[in-house]
This record gives C-alpha cells, structure tokens and sequence, in this order.
C-alpha cells in the first residue's frame, strides 16, 4: 500500500477517535491499532508502547481528580484552594477513560505513522505542502537515530567503567544527544544543498496510479469519519 493511503487511513483512524463517543467504538479502534503496531519489531516499538502506557495511564488517574461532574460519588477528597473538591464519581471515571482511549488511539496512530510508514516515498508521493512533509518525515527519522546514538554513548561510557543506571544516569545523555542531532542536522542540510533541493529545475518521478488497494484505503478512510461522525 502506498504511504499516502496509509497516511489517509490513519488521519481517518484519528480524526474518528477525537469525535467518538461511545466507548466501545474507540476500544475497538484502538486495539485494531495496537495489533497493527505489535507487528512491528519488539525493539523499535518498545518506547513507543512505554510512552503510550504511561501517558494514558497517568491521564486516567488525574481526569477524576480535576473533573468536576457527576452525582453518583465513590470517593470524597479533602477541598484544595485551587482545584476544588478531590472526589471520584461514576462519571468522571467514564469520562477520564473516554479521554485515555483518544489519547491511546492517537498516540498509536502515530507510532504506527512513524514505524511502518516508508518517508522516503511519502515525500514524494506528496504533491501539497511538500516542505512540511519533508521536515515532518526527516525528524521521523531521527527517531531511530537518537536510539542508535543513545546505545552508542551508553557503550562507549560502559567501556570506560561508568555505569549509566536510573534516570539520573540517563538524563546525562541527554547533552551529548542534543549536540550530536544538530550537527547531524547541519550534515543533513550541506547534503540536500548540494543535491540541488529547492531549485525549480528539479527532476520529477513519475507517479504510479492507485491500485484498487489504495482505493479501498482512502473509501474506508471516508466512510469511517463520516461513520464516526453520525452514528459511533
């Protein structure tokens, strides 16, 4: 499948999960993506599912505690200055689960846009706004670089007899990290200067058509927001 019906899919799977309202419909939509996402190598796709968890864990704990809605309470807090009562109810709590499953099912949309989609061929395939595509594929990709450079360091310091351990340890990459990315980034930018980019006498690849494959993709992508819109 091409990477621009594939985008399409998931802008569609994204756009139902913000206009959703029945929980069932976004649990469902979430965990077709996560099966989608599982395919992906455990490796490249661990810090993702880490982030996803605790992002979506951590807004289902504190939605109840700043919502303030609901008549059927199941627990009653003290009364802060600023937030008011800390009470749970019913409703809240169907609420902040409402609200974690967007948040999952988005976050899972972009996990799978930043793993299994090729940036190389979205960037061409891209006819609107292709400068922003191109700096949205780029950092994609120096996702995995960051990785590769973080394990790098992580060895190198391991070679020298420190042991890189807690958060503490790890937040002390985060300098050389930064200073590594900027300078990747200048390399980056020397390499497309010197490739011509931007002139308005570059080449053009031929675009290949839609096969009944990316059809099916961008229909099913309509009828879901639409779907999403009227009736889930």
């Amino acid at each position: 499948m091409k990477p621009s019906a594939a985008l399409a899919l998931l802008g569609a799977c994204v756009v139902a999960a913000l206009v959703m309202a029945h929980p069932l419909s976004q649990t469902l939509l979430a965990g077709v993506l996560l099966v989608l996402l599982m395919q992906t190598p455990w490796r490249r796709a661990r810090l993702f599912l880490l982030g996803i968890a605790v992002s979506s864990f951590g807004l289902f704990l504190i939605w109840p505690l700043t919502a303030h809605v609901g008549s059927h309470p199941l627990w009653n807090g003290p009364i802060l200055p600023v937030l008011g009562s800390l009470d749970v109810t019913r409703e809240e709590l169907a609420a902040g689960a409402v609200q974690t499953l967007r948040l999952a099912t988005v976050a899972l949309a972009f996990a799978l846009w930043a793993l299994r989609l090729d940036q190389d061929r979205l960037v061409r395939e891209t006819r609107l706004a292709r400068r922003s595509v191109l700096i949205v594929a780029l950092a994609t990709r120096l996702i995995p670089t960051l990785e590769r450079d973080a394990a790098g360091f992580v060895e190198a310091l391991r070679g020298r007899g420190v042991e890189v351990e807690g958060l503490r340890g790890r937040s002390r990459l985060l300098a050389p990290l930064v200073a590594s990315s900027l300078e990747r980034a200048l390399t980056l930018a020397e390499s497309m200067e010197a490739r011509g980019y931007g002139r308005p006498d570059r080449a053009r690849v031929a675009r290949a058509r839609f096969s009944w494959r990316e059809r099916t993709a961008l229909a099913f992508s309509l009828l879901l927001i639409v779907s999403s819109l009227l009736w889930l």
